[in-house]
């Protein structure tokens, strides 16, 4: 398994890649694609990102103690940003995601492409995911 720091990494190459910002909205729409669907019975109010303009759901379910995350959103870009999220903070502990920073995201210059509301956006999924570890890691202990 790779650790998140060895995700973020690749994540931070993968954008290097690009030479300009619409390369990188069009890699993110493909990410967005790629994403594993959530399950129809979690696109309710019960697991909406609050903070987002666009619908963004997000589940989390615990399996061998680590976090699998699905999500969707009706935005494209917004759906981009859950990927790489997801692809970050998916089938880790919990402990490893409270832990975590998330510096590539400035270091790719996600945040400063980003519309204001979008950004608080991320924010607010990044948050949701942290709530999850949260929650999870209670019952671990």
């Amino acid at each position: 398994m790779k650790t998140i720091e060895a995700i973020q990494e690749e994540i931070v190459e993968e954008f290097s890649l690009f030479e300009d910002w619409m390369q990188r909205y069009e890699h993110m729409i493909d990410l967005g694609k790629s994403l594993p669907l959530i399950k129809e019975e979690f696109k309710t109010d019960n697991y909406i990102i609050k903070g987002c303009q666009s619908k963004v759901w997000v589940h989390a379910a615990l399996e061998d103690n680590k976090l699998n995350f699905t999500a969707d959103s009706d935005a494209i870009i917004t759906k981009g940003i859950i990927a790489i999220l997801i692809r970050v903070f998916s089938a880790q502990h919990p402990k490893d995601i409270l832990s975590a920073n998330t510096d590539f995201i400035d270091q790719i210059g996600l945040k400063e492409h980003l519309s204001p509301t979008r950004a608080n956006g991320l924010v607010s999924m990044i948050k949701q995911i942290k709530m999850y570890a949260v929650a999870f890691q209670t019952q671990l202990n």
